[in-house]
């Protein structure tokens, strides 16, 4: 059964598996499920216990409800490829291992997680320099990229709406030490071309609702495919023109997959994408007289000596203490939610002992 949400280019793009980002790496995981009659495909959108897929053979709609029994961080997500069983009612009944994940903490404090993206192999992290740069957002879509293994590439939107471009640049430049930083403009196609050839392979689009996202995404398609709206002036701020994550097959070559805009970006467990987003504070750390300081006012704190001679801005070094509590924390309640689960199995097993034995010492 075709999609009504993939055009006629998606369904000639999505002939040959590898230019959706198919491998022999994938190939042999999915040997097995290929051994029971399955077929690989990968997932484009999710909607209420079915998916669209595309397929070796074009687009199919199936239903997701097998694995609707897994933890959140399990559960089919665009980018995913999957396990088809083929036939007039298509069913996904298994997911490849991801390569990566893009991970975010779930919205309601629980200790679970939220993936936005799998199986991404570039993430565009969207700001707009129509607005104000917000450099803890920036870190935090930096910590959760670093920790999924995808590599990110910063896109400056809106250029020919900036006030203070060069300003605004060199902001950024700081808080993304080593981090391609590219300048667009849909309005004008400045940095296009530049960003068609930065995008491989598989590309997610991040950032806040408004920050162009949904342009790039047309630039890159060579089509209006997704929808745009005007931001509020007052504020700078749009609405959610991208209204689910969804993947479309680029022209040139790749998927890109495009999101709706994140207003919150809690994270869970990434100290070692802060420790990225934030190297040079774990280099003055290395330095520090003691190895448990937290840089406050320990004595011999190279971190602190560093914002006392005005090389390390005290801000950055807040931003990262909050990053820290932030992910250490939710990792404990991660562990302790594996350790419930743990703990309800044994329960559960030692109940079916004691339910044998009964029945045992009964029959004697």
């Amino acid at each position: 059964m075709h999609s009504p949400h993939l055009s006629s280019a998606s369904l000639s793009s999505s002939r040959e598996l590898s230019a959706l980002g198919w491998d022999e790496t994938f190939a042999a995981m999915f040997a097995e499920h290929a051994a029971a009659g399955l077929i690989p495909a990968r997932i484009v959108r999710v909607d209420r216990g079915r998916c669209d897929t595309l397929t070796a053979s074009g687009p199919v709609r199936a239903g997701s409800g097998a694995l609707s029994g897994a933890d959140r961080e399990h559960m089919v997500c665009t980018g995913d490829w999957a396990a088809l069983r083929p036939g007039p009612q298509p069913l996904v009944v298994a997911l490849l291992p991801r390569r990566t994940a893009i991970a975010r903490a779930s919205s309601d404090r629980t200790s679970h997680q939220q993936v936005l993206a799998a199986n991404v192999d570039t993430v565009v992290i969207a700001v707009s320099l129509a607005a104000p740069v917000n450099a803890g957002r920036i870190e935090r879509l930096l910590a959760l990229v670093f920790d999924s293994g995808a590599r990110p590439v910063i896109v400056l939107t809106k250029a020919d709406l900036a006030e203070h471009p060069g300003t605004d640049e060199a902001v950024v430049a700081a808080l993304a030490p080593g981090v391609d930083i590219l300048t667009t403009s849909a309005a004008t196609g400045v940095g296009l071309e530049r960003l068609a050839a930065t995008v491989t392979g598989t590309a997610v689009l991040l950032g806040p609702s408004g920050a162009g996202k949904s342009s790039l995404a047309n630039a890159l398609l060579g089509r209006e495919g997704m929808g745009t709206n005007e931001v509020r002036a007052v504020d700078g701020k749009g609405r959610h023109t991208t209204v689910h994550r969804e993947l479309l097959v680029l022209p040139a070559g790749g998927v890109l997959i495009d999101t709706p805009g994140l207003r919150g970006i809690g994270v869970q467990d990434v100290a070692d994408g802060v420790g990225q987003v934030f190297a040079e504070i774990e280099a003055y750390a290395r330095n520090c007289a003691f190895g448990d300081c937290e840089h406050r006012s320990e004595p011999g704190c190279a971190v602190q000596d560093a914002v006392v001679t005005g090389e390390l801005d005290l801000g950055r070094l807040d931003r990262y203490r909050k990053l820290m509590r932030e992910s250490q924390w939710a990792a404990t309640r991660g562990d302790a939610r594996q350790s419930g689960k743990r703990s309800k199995t044994v329960k559960a097993i030692t109940r079916d002992l004691r339910a044998t034995y009964r029945f045992r010492d009964r029959q004697l």
